[in-house]
């Protein structure tokens, strides 16, 4: 799997704000600690069953982090050129592809604020994803600010993690993808992420 991180912690990139809500729909922030079973409540989790189990999974007692936002989507045919590139495949073998996001929040508040903590991480969970094979998927981890008010307010450091595969076909390229995001998944909820 390509793997790499980036971090976008500049004055003019976005910071998550957690709780959100979107005043152009009915779009906002789902506790899914608090309330496992709101899961119903994400469309794109309803309509993509690995995202469902990556959310579940994530947001479990045991799971270092939590999810705030989340988004799955066919490429785009400049995604895909992009992709394709970056993966050095051959067109006439990925004439679809599939990608997903998810932000994710460190539940330790050490990890939540600590840019320096959180940059090892990162190393860490790109250098495992690296090893994983699936040469037709790509880990892309971005670093960017947040700003966390669920009990108190507290500014720290998100992680966005993005999943994309590509395939001969859509169905295939979608199977290529659940593959690779409950690999980065149990990646994110192993042991030997924090060692």
């Amino acid at each position: 799997m390509l793997a790499e991180w980036s971090v976008e912690c500049s004055a003019e990139d976005p910071v998550l704000v957690v709780p959100w809500k979107d005043p152009a729909s009915p779009a906002e922030f789902i506790d899914l600690r608090a309330n496992p079973y709101d899961l119903h409540r994400i469309p794109e989790a309803e309509q993509h069953q690995p995202l469902m189990q990556a959310l579940r999974a994530l947001n479990a007692t045991r799971s270092p982090v939590f999810t705030a936002k989340c988004d799955a989507w066919p490429l785009t045919p400049d995604e895909l050129e992009h992709l394709r590139l970056n993966l050095d495949i051959d067109p006439a073998s990925s004439s679809a592809g599939f990608a997903s996001y998810i932000d994710l929040i460190w539940r330790e508040r050490y990890l939540f604020t600590s840019f320096p903590q959180q940059e090892q991480l990162h190393r860490r969970l790109t250098r495992h994803a690296a090893a994983l094979d699936h040469p037709s998927a790509a880990l892309d981890c971005i670093l960017r600010p947040a700003l966390v008010d669920l009990d108190s307010p507290q500014e720290g450091y998100a992680l966005s993690l993005y999943v994309k595969a590509l395939g001969p076909d859509a169905q295939s390229a979608w199977q290529e993808w659940a593959a690779a995001l409950a690999a980065a998944v149990a990646l994110l909820r192993g042991k030997d992420l924090f060692r």
